[in-house]
């Protein structure tokens, strides 16, 4: 008989501790190490021999080209690189209520029209999904539906069926019989996102699973599951519009950061295809106020940049920076000052990207510094102008790369004026277009600059 021992492991993060801990070294979990009896473990490389596998070139294997599922929501297209892949393994995540659950059912509807889809929601019942999908008018006549949360049920499910996508919502409530822990924890995790995986690779099913984020707003569960997965995908909230930005974080089969803009309305997530025009209309010329162009995955967005500076009246002059680094805001104030001698570091600076938008380009230093200007001396630009450019330690304005593409899309809603280095070539450009070559050639934009 064989010799039995316990062996123990926390129910939260799957760490194996040799004996009985109160407190779990790897995730701080209190009570969460249990103990299950064992047969004693042998060797497991006896029991494994490996086999010799034959290696082949490159050029030795073919390409067969595969069509893309392509649904009739252009914005959730293109964001995923033209459509999903067959065989691929996605994930789309973000906060509770954001509407993964509706933007997937409105997806699976479409491409229910000609591919065979199968939606397992692990956190709803059948009757919550149907109320959802007679609200959102979806015909749910070819879509086929099961509340199972067994993972080993779906996957034999999914092999002997053999559709062409299935659909999980959401992998934290799927659980596997040989882990025991509760559904969610890492270990059931871990087990999901594998056998999910080798589901896709190996039957050639695309898979599509939402997952819960944490607090600090990263998917919930190991940082292997991004790892493990062909696309991360973030459905965020913005704060203007009301709308809902879905973001492409990894991409093995398109571009990254791409975005695409719903607007969530009670028929559903509805397509907000120029996101340009709405910031343009929303945007008013005022002192402070400052529009730049930035590049998110393929397609230009023009986005609002907003300062306000005034004379600090403590020791400290105060910086609140939210949308970008504020490392980048203070260095082209203190830009401004060496070069302009004008006393911005004394004064308190509060400044944002309006609608929630993360700005990281170093392209929008001009922006930053009319901006920052701009407030300064309560002066607003003309309307419609779009500032391009970066700005080096010896206040030198530098060209920026793609402008054409920027100048393109930005002509299309009627932008009026471009402020551009010197040495940009734009050749696209039918406005009028204003080139700087020092910061100090800024100050032709604020003819009443006199010092605060």
């Amino acid at each position: 008989m064989a010799k039995q021992k316990i062996q123990y492991h926390c129910t939260n993060c799957d760490y194996r501790p040799p004996k009985w801990i109160g407190c779990c070294p790897e995730c701080s979990e209190w009570n969460s190490i249990v103990g299950t009896e064992s047969a004693a473990a042998t060797n497991p490389l006896s029991k494994h021999v490996g086999h010799a596998t034959s290696m082949k070139s490159l050029s030795s294997i073919e390409i067969t080209e595969q069509q893309r599922f392509v649904s009739t929501i252009h914005e959730w297209d293109r964001v995923l690189g033209g459509g999903i892949m067959p065989g691929s393994f996605l994930i789309i995540t973000g906060d509770p209520g954001i509407g993964k659950s509706t933007l997937l059912l409105q997806v699976a509807h479409a491409l229910a029209q000609h591919y065979r889809v199968f939606y397992f929601s692990s956190e709803e019942s059948l009757e919550q999904v149907k109320t959802r999908a007679q609200r959102l008018h979806c015909d749910t006549s070819q879509l086929w539906f099961s509340d199972n949360a067994h993972l080993d049920t779906i996957i034999a499910t999914a092999q002997a069926e053999k559709p062409d996508l299935i659909i999980i919502d959401s992998i934290q409530n799927c659980y596997a019989s040989n882990i025991q822990t509760i559904p969610g924890s890492i270990g059931q995790l871990r087990e999901a996102a594998f056998a999910l995986m080798r589901l896709a690779k190996e039957h050639n099913i695309a898979v599509m699973v939402t997952g819960h984020i944490t607090k600090e707003g990263t998917i919930a569960g190991p940082k292997m599951l991004e790892h493990m997965v062909d696309g991360v995908f973030y459905l965020q909230g913005e704060d203007r519009w009301q709308t809902r930005v879905l973001r492409s974080v990894k991409n093995r089969f398109g571009a990254i950061n791409e975005l695409g803009f719903f607007q969530m309305v009670h028929e559903g997530m509805q397509e907000v295809p120029n996101i340009n025009k709405e910031v343009l209309e929303a945007t008013t010329p005022s002192p402070g106020s400052v529009l730049i162009s930035c590049i998110e995955g393929s397609r230009p967005i023009l986005i609002e940049l907003q300062a306000l500076t005034i004379a600090s009246k403590f020791g400290i002059p105060q910086r609140v920076v939210t949308g970008i680094d504020q490392k980048q805001v203070v260095l082209v104030a203190s830009i401004l000052e060496k070069y302009l001698r004008i006393p911005i570091n004394t004064h308190d600076i509060f400044f944002k990207v309006s609608g929630g938008f993360k700005v990281k380009d170093s392209g929008c230093d001009l922006g930053i510094a009319l901006a920052l200007l701009s407030s300064y001396f309560q002066q607003a630009l003309p309307e419609k102008t779009i500032a391009l450019g970066e700005i080096s330690l010896t206040g030198h304005i530098k060209p920026v790369n793609q402008v054409e593409l920027h100048t393109k899309e930005a002509q299309q809603f009627g932008i009026a004026q471009f402020l551009l280095a010197r040495k940009q070539k734009a050749s696209n450009v039918q406005c009028k277009v204003t080139h700087f070559n020092t910061v100090y050639e800024l100050l032709s934009l604020f003819p009443e600059n006199t010092f605060k």
